[in-house]
């Protein structure tokens, strides 16, 4: 089974790096410190300290897992794609021809969603792998959460400058 390539850009998966940094050394410390005196306490079974702790540390073990996966899996940049094609890490501009009204969205990760000034969409989700691959001037459609169907057109693709 191979692994999702996560797109990010550098500054994304330097982001993602640091804060990998920072969960395994300083902030796993403190919580396991925060432990250490919650156990010192005596009685662990009302000490709401100490199941607080015990709980953060449990987060923050499953956000390095998943922060090592994603920078495992990381591609910096953005995939070979020609100028007028949709790929992940390009901004695009459709247009919804039922309504005449136009949306930018960046097509990229959650983890670029965070510190994006746009709006970002997925490449898994449904609007983002109907329009992956297409070019300016395409139309495609994607199925909506009621069970109907979008239109859109590609109207315009560039290079995501954050």
């Amino acid at each position: 089974m191979t692994a999702e390539v996560t797109w990010l850009t550098q500054e994304g998966y330097d982001r993602l790096a640091a804060e990998l940094a920072d969960r395994q050394g300083p902030r796993r410390q403190e919580i396991t410190k925060r432990i250490e005196l919650a156990r010192e306490e005596g009685d662990l079974k009302e000490n709401g300290g100490y199941h607080a702790a015990k709980e953060e540390q449990g987060k923050n073990e499953a956000r390095i897992r998943v922060l090592k996966h994603l920078l495992e899996n990381a591609q910096i940049g953005a995939p070979d794609a020609d100028h007028d094609e949709v790929s992940h890490g390009k901004v695009v501009t459709i247009r919804f021809p039922a309504f005449d009204e136009e949306e930018t969205f960046l097509l990229g990760s959650r983890e670029e969603a965070a510190h994006a000034s746009i709006e970002v969409y997925s490449p898994t989700s449904p609007l983002g792998a109907a329009v992956l691959g297409k070019r300016v001037g395409d139309r495609t459609s994607y199925d909506l959460a009621n069970g109907k169907q979008m239109s859109v057109e590609i109207v315009r693709v560039e290079a995501y400058a954050p």
